[in-house]
């Protein structure tokens, strides 16, 4: 009976895991859709696009097959240029951001001092005041900062930040969430090491490096994917703020692409080639994303 019972346990979790990695695989289906229809769009014309939606002829890469599409994005705009800004702007807003929003959040979880409680909840608070509401006061201020300009050779000192890198880098490298998921997985590492640290004679600021910083790989991980997706998707600001073509991002170069005709086939390949970085970052930091959350989510 001792046999039987195990045999029966055994192909009843068997037929569940079995069952639940099917369910698993069709959601994960019904996710990739999407980007299987751009991706095959992207290679065929104009007609056949409009042609196949509503069939399934419309996820295959089946009839006139080209790269023309391809050919045609880079004949109709700078792609090189606006993937150039992107990439500059999204590294060092996220490079910039993870040691800024990080020192930050060590400064709220770690170190004691008066007010601390108030400041982290006035930080999480602005999370709920839209981008939208703001964005305008942005641009006047921004246009009234100091900066320095290269004209013949030799710099002058001038005002305003509109029509630069800058614009789209300094706004953006302080994060609230950044600030609170750091803090909240900083408060998970227990404090007798900050401890023995200090009677060791090292400095906070040793103990934010020498410690905290590699026990946290999740979490910089995680705040990394958090801040490359708003970074690299930035439309409505670079918009208000970049008229120069060769200092706008690639979302910005969408607009492009619905002047007069509507090329469905180029969109469908332009959107294709500023979504691989996207997926390249996501499948490269997955593990430690999924990590981050578990242990951000159910602590502190």
């Amino acid at each position: 009976m001792t046999a039987m019972a195990t045999a029966t346990e055994s192909r009843r979790r068997l037929r569940s895991k079995v069952l639940t990695y099917l369910a698993m695989s069709l959601l994960a289906l019904v996710f990739l859709f999407p980007l299987v229809f751009m991706f095959v769009s992207s290679l065929k014309p104009d007609s056949q696009i409009l042609r196949d939606i509503g069939s399934p002829a419309a996820f295959l890469p089946v009839g006139d097959i080209s790269l023309d599409n391809y050919f045609g994005v880079f004949d109709r705009v700078p792609v090189a240029q606006f993937l150039f800004n992107s990439v500059l702007v999204t590294v060092l807003t996220v490079g910039l951001g993870l040691v800024v929003n990080s020192m930050a959040g060590f400064a709220l979880s770690r170190l004691e001092w008066k007010g601390r409680v108030v400041v982290l909840a006035v930080v999480i608070a602005t999370l709920i005041v839209p981008f939208e509401t703001i964005a305008v006061p942005m641009v006047y201020w921004v246009n009234q900062l100091p900066t320095l300009v290269l004209e013949g050779g030799m710099l002058k000192y001038d005002f305003g930040w509109l029509n630069t890198y800058e614009v789209q880098i300094v706004p953006f490298i302080a994060n609230a969430f950044s600030i609170f998921l750091f803090a909240q997985y900083f408060s998970t590492i227990p404090k007798s090491l900050d401890e023995a640290a200090r009677i060791d004679g090292a400095s906070w600021f040793a103990i934010y490096r020498r410690i905290i910083v590699p026990l946290s790989g999740p979490a910089f991980a995680t705040v990394a994917i958090l801040t490359f997706l708003p970074a690299w998707n930035q439309y409505l600001w670079p918009l208000m703020v970049v008229q120069r073509e060769e200092l706008r991002p690639v979302m910005v170069g969408m607009q492009y692409f619905f002047q007069l005709n509507t090329a469905w086939g180029e969109v469908m390949a332009y959107t294709s080639l500023i979504t691989i970085p996207v997926l390249i970052v996501f499948l490269v930091f997955q593990r430690a994303f999924v990590s981050s959350i578990a242990a951000s989510g159910v602590k502190g």
